[in-house]
């Protein structure tokens, strides 16, 4: 192969992924041709319901992924929090890495989550988010809000919302740096599983693997690896208050904190563990979930 196509979503920051790993990969294989291939999914074009009511993260890449079935692209890069646990057969997942800044950043308070007036209206649709935030300060108001980064922060310019919270990777990546900013430490709200890190997906067996091997972060995978598999094993998505952040140290050992909530804050699991192995690591501390009651939680996550 001397080209390589990549599909991507049109949103800026899906771009600016694209464009990153296209760099790297030229970088690694001079002479190597790699171009872009713009879409627009379902995720990006229904924006006025909450993702757990209209299909959950799988709609935005679905779209990619019929590219590269039908050999009009040879890869997609995404953001691996938006990736479901599972991704559908005939796909694979073979580079996570290049992992920014995990946290979460609260935009509108620079003060913090308890700066925020009493009954504040936050902007988050995530479930995960909304946990954590309501634990802190069950007057909050917490909303649904949609749209890419710089939708969702008019929406905050324009007063729609007294605050928003976002993945702070993102901002960091489009260059985009605000007064009324705060990072929310990872034990006040713990990411979720592959925050900050992209992952490329590709073809189950696609000979472009072979022009990943140079770009591969052995520690950021295992890591991910790990998180993803609390997602896996609770069965979780999108619309489900699940949580995990790992880190690994100098001898390569994981260390991993992992949490399911109430959606409404008012009770949040919590389990913690290292080891070598993430599959391992990340089937203990599910079973450590579950042994807590994690199961009933979930259950009535989904039922509303």
């Amino acid at each position: 192969m001397n080209q390589i196509t990549i599909a991507t979503r049109e949103s800026a920051l899906a771009l600016w992924q694209a464009n990153f790993v296209r760099d790297r990969l030229m970088e690694a294989h001079p002479g190597l041709d790699v171009k872009l291939l713009g879409m627009t999914t379902k995720g990006d074009q229904w924006l006025n319901a909450p993702l757990k009511e209209i299909g959950g993260k799988g709609l935005f890449i679905k779209e990619l992924e019929v590219a590269m079935l039908e050999g009009r692209a040879d890869l997609a890069v995404h953001s691996v929090k938006d990736l479901p646990a599972f991704l559908p057969e005939g796909f694979s997942l073979p580079l996570i890495g290049f992992r920014e800044d995990v946290r979460d950043v609260l935009l509108g308070s620079p003060g913090g989550i308890d700066q925020l007036p009493k009954n504040a209206k936050v902007g988050s649709s995530s479930p995960r988010r909304r946990a954590q935030l309501l634990a802190h300060r069950p007057d909050l108001r917490v909303e649904s809000i949609r749209g890419n980064v710089q939708t969702r922060l008019s929406k905050l310019d324009s007063g729609e919302f007294d605050a928003i919270v976002l993945a702070q990777a993102g901002l960091s990546r489009l260059g985009i740096e605000r007064g009324d900013a705060h990072p929310l430490a990872v034990e006040d709200c713990l990411p979720a599983p592959g925050q900050g890190a992209l992952g490329i997906e590709i073809l189950s067996n696609s000979p472009v693997e072979a022009f990943l091997e140079k770009l591969r972060n052995k520690d950021v995978a295992r890591c991910v690896e790990a998180e993803r598999g609390i997602s896996a094993g609770l069965g979780a998505d999108c619309a489900l208050p699940v949580a995990a952040y790992a880190t690994a140290d100098v001898k390569g050992v994981i260390h991993m904190r992992a949490l399911v909530a109430q959606p409404d804050g008012r009770a949040i699991l919590r389990a913690e563990g290292h080891g070598s192995d993430p599959s391992a690591l990340a089937h203990r501390l599910v079973a450590e979930l579950l042994d807590h009651g994690a199961q009933s939680i979930l259950d009535s996550a989904r039922r509303g």
